[in-house]
């Protein structure tokens, strides 16, 4: 079995807030690798970002696509794998990565972004690319003239990806449990408002799906009726519902979870409660603006306050090295 790869920072995620995190930390001129499965986070898969300072109109997947390109040329290593698993090792910590590389950091930076939630329905699963899709973005033009699609959610997300589906399909459901808008930005607002052909339903949840395993999803079953029904036959459901931070790790790690949000409680140096493991991002209670902007700051900060820790480790293992006494034994002569 082969020895661990020694590094010095590790970096968990492929968003903004690690190849930020990647790009400082190899300034520093420290050993860095960056290690995950999924390239791009959320904001890959976004679709087109307005208020990103200097990138104006700039598709998300682009623009991550930018972020990694500058830190490949500082040549630093991906490996296309996500954590399994991170233990203290001594003065390093010992990830162990899901195609079995075993890697020891001195510093581990944790920017693993979130999960996109579920509605926790029958068939969900099985449907899911069969009419069921979590990413607007990603699968709107397969609905092109298509008669009717679907939204479940009431944020940012959920009002653009409805935006985006009235594009291609004739009509557009937008399923909100609540009974008006309060987290999407005013300007999505008002844009959904002058979209002719998304139906906002307030008030309302799916509460079944409906459909064949030969067809997939054909329609879903509504909490109360809309327009004096309450089935819709839709061609795809697309849930965005928000997400929950990643914390599989974070909690192997023994990390202090913020109880009221549910993430990865940090200070302003991105410092988490176990010292050496540091959090950006999504994963991070570090701010309310959830954005790109602020993801890659945190990896930014995350990246000196790792570096620093390096320096820490790396100066005591010097002042530890005792060098052996000389041999002080006096030989007597006769």
């Amino acid at each position: 079995m082969s020895e661990p790869k020694q590094i010095d920072v590790l970096i968990a995620g492929q968003g903004a807030a690690a190849f930020a995190a990647g790009l400082y930390s190899s300034r520093y001129q420290v050993d860095t690798l960056i290690a995950s499965e999924q390239f791009g986070g959320e904001t890959a898969i976004g679709g087109t970002i307005e208020n990103y300072p200097g990138q104006p109109d700039i598709d998300g997947f682009d623009l991550m696509m930018k972020f990694k390109e500058q830190v490949d040329n500082l040549e630093t290593p991906t490996v296309y794998s996500d954590l399994k698993s991170v233990t203290r090792n001594g003065d390093v910590f010992r990830a162990v990565l899901d195609d079995g590389t075993e890697i020891d950091a001195i510093s581990v930076i944790l920017a693993v972004g979130r999960e996109r939630r579920k509605l926790g329905l029958p068939k969900e699963q099985e449907w899911t690319g069969k009419g069921v899709s979590y990413c607007s973005t990603c699968d709107a033009p397969l609905y092109r003239n298509k008669p009717a699609a679907a939204v479940v959610g009431g944020g940012n997300a959920a009002v653009e990806g409805a935006i985006l589906l009235a594009k291609y399909a004739a009509t557009v459901y937008l399923i909100y449990r609540r009974d008006e808008f309060t987290r999407p930005e005013p300007i999505l607002v008002k844009i959904l408002e002058q979209t002719e052909n998304v139906k906002v339903l307030y008030s309302t949840e799916v509460t079944e799906l409906l459909g064949s395993d030969e067809t997939g999803l054909t329609g879903i079953r509504l909490s109360k009726p809309w327009d004096g029904q309450d089935e819709l036959t839709i061609d795809g459901l697309f849930v965005e519902a928000g997400a929950d931070p990643r914390l599989e790790i974070p909690n192997q790690l023994g990390l202090e979870i913020n109880p009221e949000t549910g993430e990865v409680h940090i200070n302003r140096a991105s410092n988490t409660s176990v010292k050496g493991i540091y959090a950006a991002g999504d994963l991070t209670d570090g701010t309310n603006l959830k954005q790109t902007i602020t993801a890659a700051s945190q990896g930014a900060i995350a990246a000196l306050s790792a570096y620093q820790h390096v320096l820490e480790v790396k100066s005591s293992r010097q002042d530890a090295r005792v060098v052996e006494p000389a041999d002080t034994s006096v030989i007597s002569g006769g």
